[in-house]
C-alpha cells in the first residue's frame, strides 16, 4: 500500500514538473504583457509585475494595424479550415468507399509526398505563384493550404470504420454516392471533421514561414508575421509584443477547449483501422 502511494506521489510530482515546463513560458509571457516597464529582462527579473497595467493591450489596437492583421488571419484561416474539412472529407470518402483504377497508387503517391520536407517545396510554390502573379495577395496566402494530405488520410481512416451495411442499404434505396457522402457520412463524422478543423485552424492561424515568404507589405501581414515585425535588433517593446502574442493565442486555446471532446474522439476512431 505504501509503495502504491509512493508511486502515485512520484507520478504526480513528475506530472506537475512537466506541466510547469510547458505552461511556464506562457505564464511568463502573460506576466510580461501586464508589465508597464519596458526593461522586463533587467536583473533581478520580475516574474510578477509590480504595477500591472492594461496599457499594452490598448496600445496593440491603437498603435499597430492589428485590426488589418486580424482580418487577414481570420480570412486565410477561415477559408483554409472550411476548404480542408470539405475537400479532405470528399477525398477521404473517395479513397475509402469508391473503387476506381489506380486508387491505391494515387493514395500511395499522396502519402509519399509526406516524406518530402515542407521547406523543400517553398521555392517551387513561390515560383508557381509568382508566375500566376499571386505574390503578396490573399490568393498567394490561401491557395497552398486549401487541402492537406494528412487530413485526407485522417478522413479516409475514419470512413473505413463505418459499416458497409449502411452504405449498401443507402445505395439500394437509390441514394447517389454524393448524397451518401453528404447526408449520411458527413453527419456521423463530426469527431473526425472536428479533428481536421482543429488541426487546420491551429496550423493556419499560427503559420509564419509561408506568409513571411509570400508577403512583403504590411497590409498583407497576418498576425504572427505582424507581431514578429515588432522585434528589432537594438530595441524591442517586449510588453507590447507579449500582449499581441497573448491575444493571438486566445482563439486557438478557446477552440481546442470547446471542441476537445470531438478532437480526441476523431483521432482515436480514425486510428482503429489501418
Amino acid at each position: 500500500m505504501k509503495e502504491l502511494k509512493l508511486q502515485k506521489i512520484i507520478f504526480l510530482a513528475v506530472l506537475a514538473i512537466m506541466t510547469l515546463i510547458y505552461i511556464g513560458p506562457f505564464l511568463f509571457s502573460l506576466s510580461i504583457s501586464f508589465n508597464g516597464d519596458k526593461n522586463v529582462f533587467d536583473w533581478p527579473i520580475q516574474f510578477l509585475p509590480s504595477a500591472p497595467t492594461l496599457e499594452n493591450y490598448k496600445n496593440v489596437w491603437n498603435e499597430l494595424p492589428f485590426g488589418k492583421w486580424l482580418f487577414n488571419s481570420v480570412l486565410v484561416t477561415t477559408i483554409q479550415t472550411f476548404s480542408n474539412v470539405f475537400f479532405a472529407a470528399l477525398a477521404g470518402f473517395t479513397f475509402a468507399r469508391l473503387e476506381f483504377p489506380g486508387r491505391k497508387i494515387i493514395f500511395t503517391l499522396l502519402l509519399s509526398s509526406l516524406m518530402i520536407p515542407g521547406i523543400i517545396l517553398l521555392v517551387p510554390k513561390f515560383i508557381v505563384l509568382n508566375e500566376l502573379s499571386m505574390i503578396n495577395s490573399y490568393g498567394g496566402l490561401i491557395l497552398p493550404g486549401l487541402v492537406g494530405v494528412t487530413n485526407i488520410f485522417l478522413m479516409k481512416q475514419f470512413f473505413e470504420t463505418i459499416p458497409k451495411d449502411l452504405e449498401q442499404a443507402a445505395l439500394i434505396d437509390g441514394c447517389s454516392y454524393f448524397r451518401l457522402f453528404w447526408q449520411i457520412f458527413i453527419p456521423i463524422s463530426k469527431p473526425a471533421l472536428a479533428a481536421v478543423a482543429i488541426y487546420t485552424f491551429q496550423g493556419s492561424w499560427n503559420e509564419f514561414l509561408w506568409p513571411v515568404i509570400v508577403s512583403y507589405t504590411e497590409d498583407m501581414y497576418t498576425l504572427p508575421l505582424g507581431m514578429a515585425s515588432l522585434r528589432h535588433e537594438l530595441l524591442t517593446d517586449w510588453p507590447l509584443l507579449m500582449a499581441g502574442t497573448i491575444l493571438i493565442s486566445l482563439p486557438t486555446l478557446a477552440i481546442f477547449i470547446i471542441f476537445q471532446r470531438y478532437f480526441v474522439q476523431g483521432v482515436a476512431s480514425s486510428g482503429l483501422k489501418g
